[in-house]
Formats: structure tokens, C-alpha cells, sequence
């Protein structure tokens, strides 16, 4: 059995149960620690340490009506499920939207509206039509733990072992890549994920550090707008000043023609993926607005009226 997989069912267990358990407890309800009592003590100080990292909020308390008493664990339920955003019917259907038009390979993403308000049999959103169906890989997980955990990542590549620290994970042109920096060439490198040979083994969490200048190098995977081969059209989009601060995550300081009086800001794109730049409007809602040219924002107002449930 995979840690991951003990990890799950150790996560399932504390929040399914109705009070705090030992740790005696859980070595018997849980599969996958080892037999002797030294070995079992480590792995599940390490899946305390890991669960806590990954921001689970795993407790310790007395377990009610002990004799002698006994500390137990617990996963509290208020804490560890996301509470109800209080979304919109108009965010609610962006989406909605969103999920129905991007479909990942083997993941039914519109189920996990279903949680927040949506319904599975709303008839506009079987007629939404995808526009991008993304792969996905087995080496995915290991590399986004490892990424999110600055943990070392080593896997065969190209027929030689690599030893990296990943930076960051983006699709690109069809593809998966992995950016980090390589130990033994001492050098930033980009990896194809799915010319990875065999599986990937992620090492101990807070390992390193990323480099204050990793966003300066050139092999950084480009946003979606620009991956494309349409003509390059130049854009002006105006973004309120209640999300610029998401808006420069996606953009560069150069991108930013003008800073407006109510603080929202005109930036400039280049588009050559129409579809990505229309999901890119779509993420700020009512907050951002194509200036110019006429013909992108005539499109993407064309284009709304197409989807099923959107008003004019």
C-alpha cells in the first residue's frame, strides 16, 4: 500500500469517527503500518508531521471516559470542510461553465458542483460545448505533492536519474512540464511529464527553497492567450481594482498601460488563443472589460449568447 493511500484512509477514519481515537486504535482500523511496534510508532509520527503540513487540522484530546486517561486524535469536521462560499447564481453558472467546457481525463469536475449548488440535470450544461480536454499522468500527483511541499523529486529521464527541486507544474501546448532546478546540472530545467520513465519518488517535505529569480527565466511555461497559432491580435483589457492583485499573477509589470484614478488598471495582451483569452474574461466575471479591439469583444459577447442559460 502507497502512503498516499494510508494517508486517505487515516484522514477518513479521525473524521468519520465520533470521537478521538488512540493511537492503538487507529494502528488496527487503518491498513498499511507495519507490524512491529518501533516501525509503527515512526510511520505514524510521519503521518501526523505530513497531515498537519498539508494543513489538515488534526487534533489531540482526551479521550472522554478513559481510565487511566488517554489522549486520543480527532479531525473536526467544521474545520477541515470547505464551508459554503455563499456563491452567486451568476458565479455559480460561470462555473458551472468553466467545468463543463474543460474536461481533465478521468475527472467528472462538474460532480464536484454539485456540493456547492449546481445540478447535474440542468440541461444547459450538457449542451456546453468543450473547448479543451486536458491529459493527465500518473506522475502528476507525486510532483504536485512535491512541488507544494518543496520536497526533492528523483525520477529517470531521458535514460539518466535526475535529482530535482520542482519549482512549478503548467500545461502547454497539449503537454504537462515540470520546471526545477536539476542537481546535477546544477542548472533550471524543464521536464516533459510524460517522457518521465517509470514512477517519481518524493523526498522529505521543506527541502529547499525557490530561487527569488525564478520567474525571470525564459523557459517559463506561457500563459494560455499565447499559446496558439491564430494571428497575434493586440488587446486592452480593463480590470477593477478589487482583483488587480489576482490579475498580476497572471501578467508581468510590462503588461500594464495605465493605473486609473478608482485604481482599477488597463493592460495589454497579446492574444493568439482566442478561446484561453475568453476564459481568462470570464475568470473576473463583471470585474474586467475588453477596451478594444471591437472585434474580441464582439465575439466574446457572440459567443455567450451561444451558451445555453446566459442571457443577453
Amino acid at each position: 500500500m502507497q502512503k498516499l493511500e494510508r494517508l486517505l484512509n487515516l484522514t477518513a477514519v479521525l473524521l468519520h469517527s465520533g470521537r478521538p481515537m488512540s493511537a492503538s486504535e487507529l494502528r488496527e482500523r487503518v491498513p498499511g503500518y507495519p507490524d512491529s511496534d518501533v516501525a509503527f510508532h515512526r510511520a505514524f509520527e510521519r503521518d501526523k508531521d505530513d497531515l498537519r503540513e498539508m494543513g489538515v487540522p488534526l487534533e489531540l484530546e482526551e479521550i472522554p471516559g478513559a481510565d487511566p486517561p488517554l489522549d486520543g486524535y480527532r479531525i473536526p469536521r467544521a474545520r477541515y470542510y470547505l464551508p459554503d462560499p455563499g456563491l452567486e447564481p451568476e458565479e455559480l453558472a460561470a462555473l458551472q461553465l468553466a467545468a463543463s467546457a474543460v474536461q481533465l481525463d478521468g475527472v467528472e469536475g462538474v460532480e464536484a458542483l454539485w456540493k456547492l449548488g449546481g445540478s447535474a440535470s440542468d440541461p444547459a450544461a450538457a449542451t456546453i460545448p468543450t473547448v479543451a480536454a486536458i491529459p493527465t499522468d500518473p506522475n502528476l500527483s507525486p510532483l504536485f505533492e512535491a512541488v507544494s511541499r518543496r520536497a526533492i523529486a528523483r525520477f529517470a529521464y531521458r535514460d539518466e536519474e535526475r535529482t530535482v527541486h520542482p519549482y512549478r507544474i503548467g500545461f502547454q501546448r497539449g503537454h504537462w512540464y515540470m520546471r526545477g532546478f536539476d542537481l546535477g546540472r546544477d542548472a533550471v530545467r524543464l521536464y516533459r511529464i510524460d517522457r518521465i520513465d517509470g514512477t517519481v519518488e518524493v523526498g522529505s517535505p521543506n527541502a529547499f527553497e525557490v530561487s527569488d529569480d525564478d520567474d525571470a527565466d525564459p523557459n517559463l511555461v506561457s500563459e494560455g492567450w499565447q499559446l496558439g497559432v491564430e494571428p497575434p491580435v493586440r488587446c486592452v483589457l480593463r480590470v477593477d481594482a478589487s482583483h488587480v492583485p489576482a490579475a498580476m499573477g497572471h501578467l508581468d509589470e510590462g503588461a500594464v498601460i495605465e493605473t486609473l484614478p478608482d485604481g482599477s488598471m488597463l493592460v495589454e495582451l497579446v492574444v493568439t488563443n482566442r478561446y484561453a483569452f475568453r476564459g481568462l474574461v470570464l475568470t473576473y466575471l463583471d470585474h474586467a472589460e475588453i477596451i478594444e479591439p471591437q472585434e474580441l469583444r464582439d465575439e466574446l459577447v457572440e459567443w455567450l449568447r451561444q451558451v445555453p442559460g446566459v442571457s443577453s
